[in-house]
Protein backbone atom coordinates (compact mmCIF):
# COMPACT_ATOMS: atom_id res chain seq x y z
CA UNK A 1 0.00 0.00 0.00
CA UNK A 2 1.31 3.44 -0.93
CA UNK A 3 1.19 6.55 1.21
CA UNK A 4 -0.14 9.43 -0.88
CA UNK A 5 -1.28 12.99 -0.32
CA UNK A 6 -4.73 14.02 -1.56
CA UNK A 7 -5.00 17.77 -2.08
CA UNK A 8 -8.43 19.23 -1.30
CA UNK A 9 -9.43 22.37 -3.24
CA UNK A 10 -10.75 25.36 -1.26
CA UNK A 11 -14.42 24.88 -2.27
CA UNK A 12 -14.38 21.33 -0.82
CA UNK A 13 -12.44 22.04 2.38
CA UNK A 14 -15.57 22.76 4.46
CA UNK A 15 -16.49 19.11 3.84
CA UNK A 16 -13.01 17.88 4.86
CA UNK A 17 -12.64 19.55 8.26
CA UNK A 18 -10.95 22.51 6.50
CA UNK A 19 -8.00 20.28 5.51
CA UNK A 20 -5.97 21.44 2.50
CA UNK A 21 -4.52 17.95 2.15
CA UNK A 22 -4.99 14.50 3.62
CA UNK A 23 -2.29 11.84 3.80
CA UNK A 24 -3.66 8.34 3.33
CA UNK A 25 -2.70 4.86 2.20
CA UNK A 26 -4.15 3.67 -1.11
CA UNK A 27 -3.18 1.68 -4.17
CA UNK A 28 -5.47 3.38 -6.74
CA UNK A 29 -7.13 6.74 -7.30
CA UNK A 30 -10.52 5.17 -6.58
CA UNK A 31 -9.30 3.74 -3.30
CA UNK A 32 -7.79 7.11 -2.33
CA UNK A 33 -11.10 8.84 -2.97
CA UNK A 34 -13.00 6.18 -1.06
CA UNK A 35 -10.69 6.59 1.92
CA UNK A 36 -10.99 10.39 2.06
CA UNK A 37 -14.74 10.03 1.56
CA UNK A 38 -15.18 7.60 4.46
CA UNK A 39 -17.22 9.53 7.01
CA UNK A 40 -17.25 12.55 4.69
CA UNK A 41 -20.30 11.85 2.53
CA UNK A 42 -20.77 15.53 1.68
CA UNK A 43 -17.23 15.63 0.28
CA UNK A 44 -17.33 12.46 -1.76
CA UNK A 45 -20.80 13.21 -3.16
CA UNK A 46 -19.32 16.32 -4.78
CA UNK A 47 -16.53 14.29 -6.40
CA UNK A 48 -18.24 11.02 -7.38
CA UNK A 49 -21.67 10.25 -8.81
CA UNK A 50 -24.01 7.92 -6.90
CA UNK A 51 -22.78 5.20 -9.28
CA UNK A 52 -19.20 5.76 -8.11
CA UNK A 53 -17.87 7.51 -11.21
CA UNK A 54 -16.06 10.83 -11.33
CA UNK A 55 -18.47 13.71 -11.79
CA UNK A 56 -18.07 15.32 -15.24
CA UNK A 57 -16.95 18.66 -13.80
CA UNK A 58 -14.29 17.19 -11.51
CA UNK A 59 -10.80 16.21 -12.60
CA UNK A 60 -8.36 14.22 -10.53
CA UNK A 61 -4.66 14.51 -11.23
CA UNK A 62 -1.86 12.22 -10.15
CA UNK A 63 1.06 14.57 -10.28
CA UNK A 64 0.67 16.37 -13.61
CA UNK A 65 -1.35 13.55 -15.23
CA UNK A 66 -5.14 13.64 -15.46
CA UNK A 67 -6.47 10.29 -14.19
CA UNK A 68 -9.18 10.42 -16.91
CA UNK A 69 -6.39 10.04 -19.48
CA UNK A 70 -4.80 7.17 -17.58
CA UNK A 71 -6.84 4.34 -16.05
CA UNK A 72 -9.47 6.55 -14.42
CA UNK A 73 -10.30 5.46 -10.89
CA UNK A 74 -8.16 2.35 -11.44
CA UNK A 75 -5.02 4.46 -11.95
CA UNK A 76 -2.34 2.96 -9.70
CA UNK A 77 -0.60 5.09 -7.10
CA UNK A 78 3.00 4.99 -5.98
CA UNK A 79 4.37 5.92 -2.59
CA UNK A 80 4.67 9.70 -2.37
CA UNK A 81 2.22 10.50 -5.18
CA UNK A 82 0.17 13.66 -4.90
CA UNK A 83 -3.47 13.33 -5.94
CA UNK A 84 -5.18 16.65 -6.64
CA UNK A 85 -8.94 17.07 -6.89
CA UNK A 86 -9.61 19.90 -9.36
CA UNK A 87 -13.21 21.06 -9.82
CA UNK A 88 -14.01 22.78 -13.11
CA UNK A 89 -14.29 26.54 -12.98
CA UNK A 90 -16.94 28.29 -15.03
CA UNK A 91 -17.39 31.92 -15.66
CA UNK A 92 -17.91 34.49 -18.26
Amino acid sequence: MSTVTVQIPPPLRPFADQAAALEIEATTVGEALARIGAGREALISRVLTPEGELRPYVNVFVGARNARHLDGLSTPLDDGDVVAIIPAVAGG
